[in-house]
């Protein structure tokens, strides 16, 4: 019998920086292992129906001048718990997840609910190379070339009721293909939501490839969401379901631990996680001797995104 818990994950879960570069010899190894399953993996998503790889992809102005992250990083040192608590479990373990065909249903306050075809959805859409930071928790960031759509645009087409206060979105839920799902580590399916306001800016984006290839699936294939002034946890992947709602969601990681994962989760460095500080934080990928970085206020992005948050505070809404 699977028994929920309230806590948060242990700090013996989560893998330092300096420990995945030392493992890297041995994950690679593993993924070795793996290449027949990875290789179908990539075989259905050049399925037929599916989008041609991002032939128009345009540049955006939103992006940081900044060098992106080595792909090997970012697709070895993930947080994708449906796949495992280790960062490397999930380049493993996500290869046999079967991400065409894909559907996602648009419900609650719209007046053009529906289930909606994931080709037909990029079809439709102008996308764009974003270069944003994901900073996570755990004071570890990286900064990656996203590939995706700005989510509000998108939403627009589905008409939101003037009830719509809020986006909640869901990910896929099956333990069959996510075998992280079969532990009671979250209350699954993992849920995630946004004011209306916040996921209508501009710098929220759905996502849907990155270095100008599709999203590998630990990277959260084959549609997630990337906010990028929040703390990576925001950025639910394998997204099936998005609901416009009047309500504030409950949502998995406030849920399991609230204390510690507010609502909100805007980058900040003066609100320390209960169990380390969030004043500076690591680059991956940077070398172990470089020296860390001083965390930014909303990820950088104060100047674009801090009226959002005018009068609230920041300490209690965190």
């Amino acid at each position: 019998m699977l028994i929920k818990t309230n806590r948060g994950i242990s700090s013996s879960e989560i893998t330092d920086a300096k420990l995945f570069l030392e493992r890297r010899r041995l994950i690679r190894i593993a993924i070795g292992s793996a290449i027949g399953t990875l290789g179908a993996g990539l075989a259905a998503h050049a399925a037929p129906g599916a989008p041609k790889a991002f032939e128009k992809v345009r540049k955006s102005d939103y992006s940081l001048q900044e060098e992106p992250t080595d792909y090997d990083y970012i697709t070895q040192y993930n947080n994708f718990y449906e796949f495992g608590t280790s960062k490397e479990a999930p380049a493993v373990l996500s290869q046999g997840l079967k991400t065409r065909p894909w559907s996602v249903v648009i419900e609650g306050e719209v007046e053009k609910p529906g289930v909606y075809d994931l080709e037909e959805i990029i079809l439709s859409q102008v996308l764009e190379e974003r270069i944003y930071r994901l900073r996570c928790v755990e004071a570890w960031s990286m900064v990656v070339p996203w590939v995706g759509f700005p989510l509000g645009q998108w939403l627009k087409q589905f008409n939101p009721t003037s009830r719509a206060k809020f986006v909640e979105f869901v990910t896929l839920f099956d333990p069959d293909q996510m075998p992280g799902q079969r532990r009671a580590v979250l209350d699954w399916p993992y849920v995630e939501g946004l004011r209306i306001d916040e996921a209508m800016h501009p710098l929220t984006i759905m996502v849907v490839g990155l270095y100008g290839k599709l999203l590998p699936n630990q990277n959260g294939a084959p549609l997630r969401l990337v906010v990028p002034w929040k703390y990576g946890f925001k950025s639910i992947k394998s997204i099936v379901k998005i609901r416009l709602i009047e309500q504030m969601p409950k949502t998995a990681w406030n849920k399991s631990a609230p204390n510690e994962y507010g609502f909100f989760a805007n980058v900040n460095p003066n609100v320390d996680h209960p169990r380390w500080s969030q004043k500076r934080e690591r680059v991956i990928g940077s070398g172990l001797f470089t020296p860390k970085r001083d965390t930014e206020l909303f990820n950088g992005y104060a100047e674009q995104v801090a009226h959002l948050y005018a009068g609230m505070d920041l300490r209690k809404f965190y």
